[in-house]
């Protein structure tokens, strides 16, 4: 079998085994849930772990609603609403979503639950701006957090402090209810306050943090915006129950497991990779080098495992993401070494804004440029991955997985 087969091996057996049906269920046994239960399901992961909460419950169910990216619907599920919204921008399917899981827990008693099930893209799918923001403004300053440099726990501080949903605030709209709360975590470090903006988690952000992250990256609000931001979210919430089922570290686990089946040594570098992707992809094809004229860390064969959620500063009008971007950035580093394959990708089978899971180059790849009169560096500087791997055959195209606990990068070498 080819290295590149090995890689796509790698890929296929590490998403497979951070899917939520068995960690959904793994969590229902321990839960001490009620007769009469409300399904809320937020995220990327949505629709599979409302299915596998429906099939366990049965007729415990009272009602649900689930909340995903489009195109990650795969079917109705009895008693369950299905709403399919935007992502990563927030759109009116994402106020209309959260506007029904709002009435679904309006009135509910104490004897009662609400079943929240979280994943990855809750934040953009699941939104309701506070009184006198707009959804336009949502929209404008999430396009621009987007693509300003800011991290994923940054940008969702920001989040939290303009909706009605976030930042504790689902919770409290629940009570007296009590909610349980499964999460897969697509947020490095698992801070369960930041994954999908926390509408279940007491806050640990403040209002002043929110400011200062705009003063930073030099971001305008509008003064509606502004005005909502000062309004603190919940620091305590007192009918909160919070398990965590799937996140980076059993992906690159998963990775390790694989790549020691097929003969390769496995090597987790880190699971909290958290730079720009281009520098990513620079430093890793400086460890390739290491390892080729040093043989270390790791001697070939060898896979170098890394996980985490890079950022992509944009500077072009191109079309990629992360994932493609620190793919396209490696291969010039590695240019010319034999046996060497780079590849990273979205564990939710979609990166940034397309249809692409990620990207994979080989030693070869600059060469194979070259060759065909394409520049790396004219393609990185307008942020256009995606054509120049489409172009050259290095796109990974999973579809949507089911399952969202950051990305996956490993570097294989022979």
């Amino acid at each position: 079998m080819s290295i590149i087969a090995d890689a796509h091996t790698i890929i296929d057996e590490s998403i497979k085994a951070v899917l939520p049906d068995a960690a959904v269920r793994r969590a229902l046994s321990v839960l001490d849930l009620p007769q009469s239960v409300v399904i809320v399901a937020i995220g990327k992961a949505a629709w599979r772990m409302a299915r596998t909460a429906a099939d366990a419950l049965g007729s415990r169910v009272r009602s649900g609603l689930v909340v995903t990216k489009y195109g990650h619907a795969e079917g109705p599920i009895p008693h369950l609403e299905i709403i399919e919204a935007g992502h990563p921008i927030p759109d009116a399917n994402s106020v209309l979503g959260a506007r029904k899981a709002l009435d679904l827990v309006s009135g509910l008693t104490a004897r009662d639950a609400v079943l929240f099930l979280v994943s990855g893209g809750g934040s953009a799918l699941f939104e309701q701006p506070l009184p006198g923001v707009a959804l336009e403004d949502t929209q404008t300053l999430t396009k621009r957090l987007l693509t300003s440099g800011a991290d994923i726990t940054q940008i969702n501080t920001i989040r939290k402090h303009l909706s009605a949903v976030k930042g504790g605030r689902f919770a409290k709209a629940c009570e007296p209810a009590q909610v349980f709360a499964i999460i897969l975590s697509d947020v490095l470090g698992d801070s369960l306050d930041s994954i999908a903006s926390g509408p279940a988690v007491p806050d640990s952000s403040t209002s002043r943090d929110a400011l200062a992250i705009l003063d930073h990256y030099r971001i305008p609000i509008p003064d509606n915006a502004r005005r909502a931001i000062s309004i603190e979210t919940p620091k305590t919430l007192g009918n909160t129950h919070t398990m965590i089922t799937g996140n980076v570290e059993q992906l690159c686990t998963a990775a390790s497991i694989a790549a020691e089946r097929m003969g390769y040594t496995p090597l987790i570098l880190t699971t909290t990779l958290d730079c720009e992707a281009r520098e990513a992809g620079a430093a890793i094809a400086a460890i390739a080098r290491e390892i080729h004229q040093h043989r270390r860390p790791a001697a070939p064969p060898c896979a170098v495992i890394l996980g985490g959620e890079t950022v992509v500063r944009v500077r072009g009008s191109g079309l990629g993401g992360r994932s493609q971007e620190l793919s396209l950035a490696a291969s010039k580093g590695v240019d010319g070494l034999p046996g060497t394959v780079i590849f990273s990708v979205g564990s939710d089978g979609t990166d940034g804004p397309t249809d692409a899971a990620g990207g994979i180059v080989t030693g070869e790849f600059a060469q194979q440029c070259r060759d065909a009169g394409v520049s790396i560096d004219a393609y990185l500087g307008g942020n256009d991955a995606y054509h120049i791997l489409q172009r050259m055959g290095g796109l990974i195209m999973t579809g949507p997985t089911g399952t969202n606990v950051n990305d996956l990068t490993v570097l294989l070498i022979r």
